[in-house]
């Protein structure tokens, strides 16, 4: 099965220089994410902040609640990233995909370079905040949200676009910067080619005779039905990348989409990646391709629940022969042009937000989704 540090020989030695230049940047691209802790240290922060977001979910008495939670779930998700390297590498990842994207961009684009990235994490340092804060400082003219979610959803997307409206709400003179968005790309065809590539890969590895006997799953993180129910984009959106995945790949495998890291006694939307697996066994599947389909870099999901949870524990238990997951996108350079061509395609659209942003949920409850949507339909980029 992987090797969470495999990819760790991708020698980290750019050392952001694009990123510590004095040169103002003209265009600045901030990519949001929800982050993760680098250190076990930081675990209870990074809950804390999760439980207490009220666009990722809502509890009762959330101000006491959340923080219960957090305090409570610590010790059991700081033995998690203890078997993983002691942190998330989702902050290094990103790094690395900033610093190709910005590289590709200066040559592909001139008239919009200089090009700098900036993390902008949910619940995790850098925050959003503070990545704005750093973008005024640096001069930057025309700003791009860039979400590393390539499916949308309001309680990942639509959060950290509301961190920014929320931002700029709170203080009383108006944005230095043009903002515009890159909301979702679920079907962009590099993103296609990209996990593609990663499952054929995987595929070769399976014996030559069970090769075609293997069930591709591919494994998102699942939603409450609560939100569902109010008209998210996210389960079409997952769907749409997994059509075109599996037509890119001829539909050489049977496959299945499935949903992972339900949390609490609440409906989610299903089916359940443990529960497939376990499913699959009982009637004799017992060769299975893993494919986090959500996710464009490493981090918990992936390297805990998805390598160990799932691939080691559960897959010995119920028998499997032969269980892999393909590789995240991670350093792989024909993402980082993915990045770069999305940023590019966008620029020269001149457009602040994709049509869909526009349209709320059909049943939202967040009056200030609505607000963040008005923020960025209503920019002026001219």
């Amino acid at each position: 099965f992987l090797n969470p540090n495999k990819n760790k020989s991708f020698l980290y030695v750019t050392s952001l220089r694009r990123n510590l230049c004095d040169t103002k940047p003209k265009t600045g691209i901030l990519m949001l994410n929800m982050g993760g802790p680098e250190k076990l240290e930081d675990v209870h922060d990074f809950l804390l902040r999760l439980f207490m977001d009220t666009d990722l979910m809502k509890l009762p008495v959330q101000n006491k609640l959340g923080p219960f939670i957090a305090k409570r779930r610590t010790p059991k998700i700081q033995e998690q990233y203890s078997k993983i390297g002691g942190g998330s590498p989702i902050k290094h990842w990103t790094s690395m995909q900033g610093e190709g994207m910005v590289k590709l961009l200066d040559e592909m684009s001139p008239e919009t370079a200089p090009h700098k990235f900036y993390i902008g994490f949910r619940y995790v340092n850098p925050l959003t905040e503070e990545a704005i804060e750093e973008m005024e400082k640096d001069g930057v003219e025309r700003a791009v949200a860039f979400t590393q979610y390539p499916q949308y959803s309001c309680s990942t997307t639509g959060s950290s676009l509301n961190a920014i409206y929320r931002y700029y709400s709170n203080r009383a003179d108006r944005p230095k910067m043009r903002w515009s968005v890159i909301d979702r790309w679920p079907t962009h065809p590099l993103l296609v080619e990209c996990f593609a590539e990663h499952v054929s890969n995987e595929l070769l590895k399976f014996p030559e005779e069970k090769r075609d006997d293997v069930v591709i799953l591919f494994s998102a993180h699942s939603l409450p039905m609560a939100v569902v129910n109010r008209g998210d984009p996210y389960p079409q959106e997952v769907g749409a990348t997994v059509q075109r995945v599996m037509e890119k790949l001829g539909h050489c495998n049977p496959y299945r989409l499935v949903w992972q890291s339900r949390v609490g006694p609440m409906p989610w939307l299903g089916p359940q990646t443990d529960e497939v697996i376990k499913g699959l066994c009982e009637r004799g599947k017992k060769n299975i391709l893993l494919v986090p389909i959500a996710f464009t870099s490493d981090h918990i999901e992936t390297l805990h629940e998805l390598d160990i949870e799932y691939g080691q524990v559960l897959g010995e238990e119920c028998g499997v022969e032969n269980i892999r997951r393909a590789e995240s996108l991670n350093g792989n350079p024909l993402f980082m042009k993915a990045l770069a061509d999305l940023v590019q395609s966008h620029l020269k659209s001149n457009e602040p937000c994709s049509r869909q942003l526009t349209l709320r949920c059909p049943l939202c409850t967040n009056p200030t989704c609505g607000q963040t949507k008005a923020f960025f339909a209503n920019q002026k980029l001219s």
